[in-house]
């Protein structure tokens, strides 16, 4: 059995479809999307009384004359793993002013997202013989789980719900230990390991137990990100690391031992660790950069143990 393993895509339309694509080029079984789904921020593109529109991304604002324009620079935003929406001046001037106005449009253009991705999926996967898997993790709003529960082609999971893979447990928890941005899904330690116990009730045999959980272990090599001051800038300019793993993860894995666990949330800490016999995987993320970064890992269903792995970009 073939996985092919992504994670933190966070809206980048291009990286998702690269990931619906990967199954046929690496000959994989399952594709899975291990979590932190959708994007983070919209872009708006407003149009101005004589009736030309401006934006603005990555600092960079340009005058958009004509609809191929918007067209090709919505293209550019959705590809970076942003939402661009249309507005006036005057809805322009009342999101500035309301907090609310943004929640409820960031809302809809992210279900509408999630629904145009689940349909892409659908067109390009059924009859394919490949599934496909998508997680919730800690930047998902919980709204989306209800799209990806409707979805046929799309198979989804969390702690009460494991995914039987060719007679492998395949159980998830996309909740992570606090981090400063305080996100949807995360919680103290304590919480995270009532959440894992609550998954691992699905799970009994080890040598047939596959991880998924968002949050990479402590101390693991996986789980290393850039230190942070209290202002959230960089500390030595982003030369300084630190362990910021879950040590609930990391309790869950030394303790249960499965054949394999599978992780994201630190996008630099991309590379393979072994916590006893379990083969511990981030394969990191470049999504802003449209680089799909992934895991594959061959798994001898006879044997019941990891064959190989490798990580790739693509």
């Amino acid at each position: 059995m073939r996985i092919f393993y992504v994670t933190d895509l966070h809206g980048s339309e291009i990286c998702w479809k690269k990931f619906l694509n990967a199954g046929a080029f690496y000959k994989a079984d399952i594709v899975i999307l291990g979590g932190d789904v959708t994007g983070k921020a919209m872009v708006p593109i407003v149009q101005h009384a004589n009736g030309s529109w401006e934006a603005s991304l990555q600092d960079h604002r340009q005058t958009l004359a004509t609809e191929a324009e918007i067209v090709e620079f919505e293209k550019r935003v959705m590809n970076r793993g942003y939402y661009p929406i249309r507005v006036s001046e005057e809805e322009y001037r009342a999101m500035q002013e309301d907090e609310v106005l943004v929640d409820k449009r960031f809302k809809q253009v992210m279900l509408d997202g999630m629904e145009r991705w689940i349909a892409m999926a659908e067109d390009k996967m059924t009859g394919s013989g490949i599934r496909v898997v998508a997680c919730p993790a800690n930047d998902d709003m919980f709204e989306i789980d209800d799209v990806l529960a409707d979805a046929s082609i799309v198979e989804t999971g969390d702690e009460d719900h494991p995914i039987e893979l060719e007679g492998f447990r395949f159980v998830s928890m996309g909740w992570t230990n606090p981090t400063p941005w305080h996100t949807f899904r995360e919680a103290e330690e304590p919480e995270l390991a009532v959440r894992i116990d609550r998954a691992l009730e699905h799970a009994d045999d080890p040598a047939l137990t596959i991880f998924n959980f968002h949050a990479p272990p402590y101390g693991s090599k996986l789980d290393n990100a850039p230190a942070l001051n209290d202002d959230l800038t960089y500390k030595s300019g982003g030369q300084a690391l630190r362990p910021v793993g879950s040590t609930s993860v990391l309790d869950a894995i030394k303790s249960f031992q499965p054949m394999l666990s599978l992780h994201g949330h630190i996008h630099e800490s991309k590379g393979a660790s072994r916590i006893g016999s379990t083969l511990a995987l981030n394969p990191g993320s470049s999504y802003e950069e449209g680089i799909l970064q992934a895991a594959i890992a061959n798994i001898d269903t006879k044997k019941k143990k990891v064959k190989n792995y490798q990580l790739v970009n693509g």
